[in-house]
């Protein structure tokens, strides 16, 4: 039987190209994603982060010997991370026609359907918002959809997760009034909250804060993986709660229970994960959120084209179809249609 068409919650392949001059449109050997390489992967929408790196680099060889303890990054400059945000933004932009920016349910289900390769704009850290959210309508009419309000570091708004194993979030303060009023104007506008690198404080204000779904894009759970960056049982039960979702994330420091940047990881790995998440939080919160582009990935997924072995994995675990179209893309389609309702 056909397998259905995937909406994934997280890539960073604009990092990539900005970084590296290439084209989204051209098929490639580097990195993870383009759009041939996702059309042929059954990809049909996905979260396309904006994320400006600092400039302090951390050692992520010390993921490879658990246990271990990275620092948290420190603050990027505001006035470059809004020129770098722009600039990655543009680049979807200019390739419209293949890829399409989605503003709209409605051109997400088309996507869907068979239509162009369907680019939610997303900021993976918030620092290109201005604190007193002066621009941030401005970013909506470009078509952002969805904020995670940090990365692993802190702005204006809130602190993100330190990079540990094991480990849990539980570390540094909560939002900032910044922080608050950004949930609230969230809320009003229709952009989705992602909670992925927030540590435990600032994820339990959001999940009180919030008027709708919560969403992670790209964490996995904690029982299963002991790393700072995934959800505890409490934490996956609460995102569902709020008739959100989590995308099960191809990283496989985060997959793995040991916690190893070793990417002979098998897909049961990420077969266990779905399984935890449905068990605790219940199907119709379980997502995928891959972090192509921005993660080592399981040698037996390689890049986009092996989502279809991810879903036959699933299926040969004993999900049927109709819970197949809900991890693929139902379950990405019901929470957006609710967030982007305004």
């Amino acid at each position: 039987m056909s397998l259905p068409a995937v909406i994934d919650g997280h890539n960073d392949a604009l990092l990539r190209v900005r970084r590296s001059g290439g084209s989204l449109l051209e098929r490639t050997d580097a990195g993870h994603l383009d759009v041939p390489r996702a059309k042929g992967g059954g990809l049909a929408a996905g979260f396309f982060a904006v994320f400006v790196p600092g400039e302090d680099r951390l050692d992520w060889g010390g993921i490879g010997a658990p246990p271990y303890e990275l620092p948290l990054s420190r603050p990027v400059d505001a006035d470059r991370a809004a020129l770098e945000a722009a600039a990655m933004a543009d680049l979807l932009v200019r390739s419209q026609g293949p890829l399409s920016i989605v503003r709209t349910a409605e051109e997400l289900e088309r996507c869907v359907a068979g239509g162009p390769l369907g680019a939610i704009l997303h900021l993976e850290g918030a620092e290109p918002i201005e604190p007193d959210l002066s621009n941030l309508e401005g970013w909506y009419e470009r078509g952002l959809r969805s904020i995670g309000l940090v990365w692993s570091r802190p702005n204006a708004f809130a602190s993100g997760a330190p990079f540990r194993y094991p480990g849990s979030a539980d570390s540094g303060p909560g939002l900032t009034r910044a922080g608050r009023a950004l949930v609230d104007a969230c809320g009003r506008l229709g952009i989705a909250l992602d909670v992925s690198h927030l540590n435990t404080r600032g994820l339990r204000a959001v999940l009180r804060r919030a008027r709708g779904p919560v969403v992670a894009t790209h964490s996995n759970a904690h029982a299963v993986c002991p790393a700072s960056r995934n959800l505890t049982d409490p934490e996956l039960r609460a995102v569902a709660a709020t008739g959100g979702v989590v995308g099960i994330t191809f990283s496989v420091p985060m997959l793995r229970p040991d916690g190893r940047l070793d990417t002979r990881t098998p897909i049961a790995d990420v077969v266990r994960h779905v399984g935890h998440l449905a068990e605790k939080a219940g199907i119709d919160h379980v997502a995928l959120g891959s972090d192509f582009d921005g993660a080592a990935i399981p040698d037996e997924i390689g890049d986009v084209t092996g989502l279809p072995r991810v879903l036959e994995a699933l299926r040969a675990a004993g999900y049927g179809d109709d819970d197949l179209r809900k991890i693929a893309h139902e379950n990405w389609l019901r929470v957006l249609r609710e967030v982007w309702r305004n």
